[in-house]
C-alpha cells in the first residue's frame, strides 16, 4: 500500500502535508466515500478482452482517461521532485500540470517529456508576474493554463501549523525530533540542495506556504478581470476549484475550454460537497463542447469508470503520486499510475466496455438511500 509506505519513509509533516485536508476533514474523506454512493451495472458475454482506454482533452489524445493534478514542492517529498511525476505521466501517455509553486522550475520540465503538458495558475498580485509566468509557460511548450481559483485565501489545514510545516522546511526541536523516525527522509534532504518554489526568486527563506499565500494571492480577482488573463494566455484553457453549476455555465461562457470540477482535495472550505456528487448538475447546464474533469478522491479504476459514466470527460488526481512519489521517488510515482491505469483496463473488461466512448449512463445507478 504505496499510503503507508509514504507514512512510513516520509517525515511526518510531510507525510501529513500530503495525507491531510482542512478543519475536520470531513470534505477530505466525503470526497472518496461518495464514490460509494454508486454503484456500476456491467454487461456480459460482451467480448471485450483487449480495452481501447484512450481518449481526447482539449484535441490531444492521451493514452489513459486521466492526468495528473498539479502540486506545490514535491522536493519536499522526494529529491526527484516534480521530475518523478512528470516521468510517470510520459510513462502511462497522459497530461502533466506543473504548479505555479513547483520546486523544479518551469524550463525544466517543459524539456523534461514529449507528452503534453499544463501549466497550473494562481493570480497574483503583481500582474507583471502573472505575465511572466505565462510567457515562460509558453516559452516551455506548455499547452493549456490550468487556473486554480479555490484558493483566495488557504483553507485551515490544521496539520500543518501542528508539525510547524514550512517550504523550505524550518527544522526545529519537534521536526528533529519525528526525523529521527524517518532517517531515510532526514538523509535525502540533508543530501539535496535547498528546497525552495523554483519559479520565484524572492520566496527562498523558511516561510510557510499559508504566509506565502496570504501575502501573494489576490483574493479580489473575480470573473471581470478573466478576459484580461485569458487574453494574456491565448490557449486552450481550464478553470480549477469548481463545485456549482451556475459558476460551470459561467466559466463556459467567458471561454474556458474545460472545468475541473474539485474542492482542492479537501484543502479548503471544509463540508464542501464531493466533485463526484457535482458532476451531473454541472453536466446538465454546460455544452458537450465544454469538456469536464472530475479531480478528488480517486484511487481505484471503478471511480474513473463511474465518473465517465456520469458525463466527465476525464479524472485527475495528486495524491495517488505523491503517495507514489514518496514511497520511492520516480519508480514510485510512475508504479503509483500504471496500477491506476492498470485497474481502468481491467475494470473496463468486467464492465464490458470495449472504449472510453463506451461509457455511459447505462454503466452507473444511485444507490437508492432507504
Amino acid at each position: 500500500d504505496l499510503r503507508e509506505a509514504a507514512k512510513s519513509r516520509a517525515h511526518k509533516m510531510v507525510f501529513d502535508y500530503i495525507d491531510g485536508g482542512a478543519d475536520d476533514e470531513k470534505t477530505l474523506l466525503k470526497n472518496k466515500s461518495a464514490f460509494d454512493n454508486y454503484e456500476l451495472f456491467y454487461k456480459v458475454l460482451s467480448g471485450v478482452d483487449s480495452p481501447d482506454t484512450s481518449t481526447t482533452l482539449l484535441g490531444e489524445k492521451i493514452d489513459v482517461p486521466f492526468i495528473l493534478s498539479p502540486s506545490a514542492g514535491n522536493r519536499l517529498f522526494h529529491t526527484v521532485g516534480e521530475v518523478g511525476p512528470a516521468i510517470a505521466a510520459e510513462k502511462v501517455g497522459t497530461i502533466y500540470s506543473l504548479a505555479t509553486l513547483s520546486s523544479v522550475s518551469i524550463e525544466e520540465i517543459g524539456a523534461l517529456t514529449k507528452t503534453p503538458k499544463w501549466f497550473q495558475l494562481y493570480i497574483w498580485k503583481d500582474r507583471g508576474l502573472v505575465r511572466e509566468m505565462l510567457e515562460r509557460a509558453k516559452a516551455a511548450g506548455f499547452t493549456a493554463l490550468f487556473l486554480t481559483v479555490d484558493l483566495p485565501i488557504a483553507g485551515n489545514r490544521e496539520r500543518d501549523p501542528r508539525n510547524g510545516f514550512t517550504i523550505p522546511p524550518k527544522i526545529g526541536p519537534k521536526q528533529i525530533w519525528e526525523g529521527i523516525k524517518a532517517p531515510r527522509w532526514v538523509k535525502d534532504y540533508l543530501l539535496s540542495p535547498q528546497i525552495t518554489y523554483a519559479n520565484l526568486n524572492n520566496a527562498t527563506s523558511a516561510i510557510s506556504l499559508n504566509n506565502f499565500i496570504k501575502d501573494q494571492m489576490d483574493a479580489s480577482f473575480n470573473w471581470a478581470d478573466v478576459e484580461w488573463l485569458l487574453g494574456e494566455w491565448n490557449g486552450p484553457s481550464i478553470l480549477k476549484g469548481v463545485v456549482r453549476a451556475d459558476d460551470a455555465l459561467q466559466a463556459e461562457k467567458v471561454g474556458f475550454n474545460a472545468i475541473s470540477i474539485s474542492n482542492h482535495g479537501g484543502r479548503q472550505l471544509d463540508t464542501s460537497p464531493a466533485p463526484i456528487a457535482c458532476l451531473p448538475a454541472i453536466r446538465n447546464v454546460v455544452s458537450d463542447k465544454t469538456e469536464l474533469i472530475v479531480d478528488g478522491g480517486i484511487r481505484r479504476g471503478t471511480d474513473v469508470l463511474k465518473a465517465l459514466a456520469m458525463g466527465a470527460n476525464a479524472v485527475s488526481f495528486a495524491r495517488p503520486y505523491l503517495y507514489g512519489l514518496a514511497a520511492g521517488g520516480k519508480e514510485g510515482a510512475i508504479h503509483a499510475v500504471e496500477l491506476i491505469r492498470d485497474s481502468i483496463v481491467r475494470d473496463m473488461i468486467l464492465l464490458g466496455a470495449q472504449s472510453v466512448n463506451d461509457i455511459d449512463e447505462s454503466f452507473v445507478k444511485t444507490i437508492s438511500k432507504v
